[in-house]
């Protein structure tokens, strides 16, 4: 990206609009959603811009006994490129107790990257668009009550895809 870092909560031309999936289902997962929220907005050269409401899903690809995810999606504009957003997601997951010793675990904090304003990427440990992100309704509900119009690159329109998990399990908090 061109151009300096900004401080938090400011606002400069070359930011890219993102958008971050929240989810948790051990802890206090409300709790964990303002802490995400507190440090996304601290970040250099972000900015929180939209947040959806909070969302209860049942775990998908996990057998029984799993608690039921709390979601979210923010929308963030932000100067960080594509990697530095992911390495701070990361930090805040870290900071919120994440740890990663099974890829589906229950987990305090997950922090994903699903839009990188138009962009797709493809490098060892980053993808975007996040893959799935379009067959899952803890996903889709809470961005298309954000962002209804934002675009899956090599998909579509958010809003034209949610008939597509109509069979999840899904309910505002």
């Amino acid at each position: 990206m061109q151009g300096g870092l900004m401080q938090g909560g400011s606002a400069q031309a070359d930011t890219v609009r993102a958008y971050v999936a929240f989810g948790a289902n051990l802890g206090d997962p409300q709790s964990a959603f303002a802490l995400a929220l507190e440090r996304l907005a601290a970040l250099p050269g972000t900015r929180v811009v939209a947040q959806s409401s909070l969302y209860r899903s049942a775990p998908i690809g996990v057998d029984d006994g799993h608690p039921d995810y709390v979601n979210a999606v923010v929308a963030i504009d932000t100067a960080l490129a594509p990697r530095a957003l992911l390495e701070s997601l990361l930090a805040i997951e870290r900071e919120g107790g994440r740890t990663r010793h099974a890829q589906l675990a229950p987990r305090t904090l997950d922090l994903d990257l699903l839009l990188y304003g138009e962009a797709t990427i493809a490098e060892p440990g980053l993808i975007v668009p996040h893959p799935r992100m379009h067959e899952r309704a803890f996903v889709l509900h809470p961005l298309a009550e954000i962002a209804p119009m934002a675009t899956i690159p090599g998909v579509g329109v958010v809003a034209g895809l949610l008939n597509r998990v109509a069979d999840q399990s899904i309910a505002p908090l």
